[in-house]
């Protein structure tokens, strides 16, 4: 990464968090195959209902691009977040043998609740560069993750699945393009928003740990 790049310095704001996921035990047991079934169908159905409202902040983001090719980009970004709930999601439900009755039926947990509320008010509210920051580590931190996974692999075919799914090169391209537009989009901003930008970027990596956490804790609702 060329040092002199605004989202070098994005990610040295997300570097020690990026650190800490990596080193969680979710994704310790993602790796060696020791992740429970439990946790990781929990996971899987709380990311079905975060993409959705993902989704929708990518779709904002759109809404608030300054040129055609950016709206064009996250247009195609949200209904690539649906797909994904579709098609990856749907074969890890098959597997375990989730049905959809179970899903819809299953509330969205605190963390998931948190971290999409966070996103959407960022999104409604922010400008288009803090858009661009505020979603900018469910790509980048799911890049970075998959890529150190993919050299481990698992024995467990399903996280193997997970992994290669994250870790693979359209995915890398995906992140790439949205990545170059950070350069740009960072570079041209002020100094407050650049600020504001790296707030958010650091806000959202905190909830990419804990969504990861929750899942490992099975996390509910205290009342």
């Amino acid at each position: 990464m060329n040092s002199t790049t605004f989202r070098a310095g994005m990610w040295a704001a997300m570097q020690d968090l990026f650190t800490r996921i990596l080193a969680h035990p979710f994704i310790a047991g993602l790796t060696d195959g020791s992740l429970s079934r439990d946790a990781f169908a929990y996971y899987v159905i709380q990311d079905s209902h975060y993409l959705m409202d993902y989704a929708r902040a990518l779709a904002l983001v759109g809404a608030k691009a300054p040129d055609e090719q950016s709206i064009a980009m996250f247009a195609a970004h949200a209904r690539g977040a649906i797909e994904v709930e579709r098609s990856l999601h749907a074969g890890f439900f098959r597997d375990m043998g989730i049905t959809a009755d179970t899903v819809r039926a299953t509330p969205v947990m605190p963390t998931t609740l948190a971290y999409t509320s966070y996103l959407l008010r960022s999104c409604h509210q922010g400008s288009f560069a803090v858009c661009l920051a505020s979603v900018l580590p469910c790509y980048w931190i799911y890049a970075e993750v998959g890529t150190a996974l993919l050299t481990r692999l698992s024995p467990d075919p399903l996280y193997a699945r997970w992994i290669a799914a994250y870790g693979g090169e359209e995915f890398a391209k995906i992140v790439a393009d949205v990545l170059a537009l950070v350069d740009r989009v960072g570079e041209g901003a002020g100094a407050a928003e650049q600020a504001a930008m790296r707030e958010r970027v650091i806000a959202t990596s905190r909830y990419e740990w804990m969504f990861w956490d929750a899942a490992w804790r099975r996390e509910t609702w205290p009342v």
